[in-house]
């Protein structure tokens, strides 16, 4: 079964950081680019950065950049996102997807893809 799993969400205050992990499960990230998206209660998902299936590439949402950080680990098929500097307005769930993509994601992220996680809840509160 082939699944990705997100982990590392909870409750942060302000300014603080969390580190979400996406995994695969029953398949290789090595030629997949991945995604991570999120929603917040009564609003669109949006994207929020993508990698290429490298690692070489990245992209990022303008309301991130600056502040989280994707990196991807083929060794262990994991990508990771580093969000430093939180703002109430981070509050979503996060999800990864995952698309098979063999170029760059700069200027833009697939558009479409194909697996995608069970989503894992950050909250940013005092």
């Amino acid at each position: 079964q082939l699944q990705l799993v997100e982990s590392g969400g909870g409750l942060v205050q302000p300014g603080g950081s969390l580190r979400l992990s996406c995994a695969s499960s029953g398949f290789t990230l090595y030629y997949y680019a991945i995604g991570w998206f999120r929603q917040a209660p009564g609003k669109e998902r949006e994207g929020v950065s993508c990698i290429s299936s490298s690692g070489g590439s990245t992209n990022y949402a303008d309301s991130v950049k600056g502040r989280f950080t994707i990196s991807k680990d083929n060794a262990k098929n994991t990508v990771y996102l580093q969000m430093n500097s939180l703002k109430a307005e981070d509050t979503a769930v996060y999800y990864c997807a995952a698309e098979p993509w063999g170029g760059t994601v700069f200027p833009r992220c697939p558009y479409e893809y194909d697996y995608w996680g069970q989503g894992t809840q950050v909250t940013v509160s005092s």
